[in-house]
C-alpha cells in the first residue's frame, strides 16, 4: 500500500531502500548527511537495500560512508544487481547466493541489445565513459554513456549529464526495454536509472529481493517498508507493489532524508 502522509508511517522492523536516486544520486557515495540516518536507522532496526549496480558499487556508494564514519553493518542486509546476489555481516562480509547467468544466457542477452540497436536505429553518444554493456555476472547492463561516467567526470556533472540524456532519450529508452523484453521473454529486461537498462533471469527483480529478505530474516512483508524513486508502471522499483508491501514513492535523496527522519521519530515514540 502506498504511504503518502508521513505522519502516518506505521511502525516498521524493517526498511527497504532503493540505491540509485533513493539514497545517493547516481553512481555516487552517500553524503555526510544521509550517511548519519542510515546510522542511526541500524541503531533501531534493520535496513536492506535493492539495487541495480553490482556488489563492487554498493562498497563505495554505502559502505565506504558506513565504515568511515565507524558504523557497525550487522543489521545491514544487501542486495545488488536487481537482488540476484545477496550478501550480509557475519564478522565480514559473505555471499549468502548468487545467481550467476550462464555464458549462453549472456551471450544471447549481448545479441538481443545489439538488434535493439540496430532496429530501433539508436544512436550511441559521440562519447562514452568506459563499458557500455557491461558483463556483472548476474546481470546484463546497458549503460548509455558507460559505466564509468561518474568516477570520470565526478558527481556533479556525471550525474547532470546523465540527467539531460534521460531529458534526451526517455522515449526511445523505453521503447527499447519493451523491444528487449519481447526479444528475450524468459529474463526480466529493466529500464533501470537514469541512462541504464539491466537483463536478468526470469523472476528475479525487486520482489524476489523482498521474498528472500523474508526468507533468510523471518521478517514478513507486512512489517517491512519499501522506499524507492522509480515506484511507478516501468520503474524499476514498480515489482515491489505486487507483494502488498508498504511503501513510499520519493524524489530523490533529500525526500528520502525526510522520510527517514519521520521514521525515526515514529520509532522514538
Amino acid at each position: 500500500m502506498k504511504i503518502s502522509n508521513t505522519k502516518k508511517i506505521p511502525d516498521k522492523d524493517l526498511i527497504v531502500f532503493d540505491m540509485d536516486g533513493t539514497l545517493t544520486p547516481t553512481k555516487a557515495p552517500m553524503d555526510a548527511e544521509m550517511t548519519g540516518l542510515i546510522a542511526d536507522l541500524l541503531a533501531e532496526k534493520q535496513v536492506a537495500v535493492i539495487g541495480g549496480g553490482k556488489y563492487a558499487l554498493f562498497r563505495e556508494q554505502l559502505l565506504a560512508p558506513l565504515r568511515k564514519a565507524r558504523v557497525a553493518p550487522k543489521n545491514l542486509l544487501l542486495f545488488p544487481t536487481t537482488a540476484t546476489s545477496f550478501y550480509r555481516y557475519r564478522g565480514g562480509w559473505k555471499n549468502v547466493y548468487v545467481h550467476a547467468l550462464s555464458p549462453a544466457e549472456k551471450k544471447k542477452i549481448k545479441h538481443a541489445f545489439a538488434e535493439v540497436f540496430e532496429k530501433s536505429e539508436y544512436r550511441h553518444p559521440s562519447k562514452t565513459y568506459g563499458t557500455v554493456i557491461e558483463d556483472r555476472g548476474t546481470q546484463i547492463t546497458f549503460s548509455a554513456l558507460g559505466q564509468e561516467v561518474i568516477a570520470i567526470l565526478g558527481t556533479e556533472k556525471g550525474v547532470a549529464i546523465k540527467e539531460q540524456w534521460l531529458k534526451e532519450n526517455k522515449a526511445i529508452k523505453m521503447k527499447m526495454g519493451r523491444m528487449l523484453q519481447q526479444l528475450l521473454p524468459r529474463f526480466e529486461v529493466r529500464t533501470a536509472g537514469f541512462t541504464s537498462i539491466d537483463v536478468t533471469q526470469k523472476g528475479i527483480d525487486k520482489a524476489y529481493g523482498l521474498g528472500q529478505i523474508t526468507k533468510y530474516t523471518g521478517t514478513t512483508i507486512k512489517k517491512m517498508l519499501f522506499i524507492g524513486d522509480a515506484i511507478f508502471p516501468g520503474g524499476n522499483d514498480y515489482a515491489v507493489v505486487r507483494t502488498g508491501v508498504d511503501y513510499i514513492p520519493v524524489h530523490g535523496p533529500e525526500d528520502t532524508k525526510r522520510i527517514i527522519r519521520a521514521v525515526l521519530a515514529r520509532t522514538r515514540i
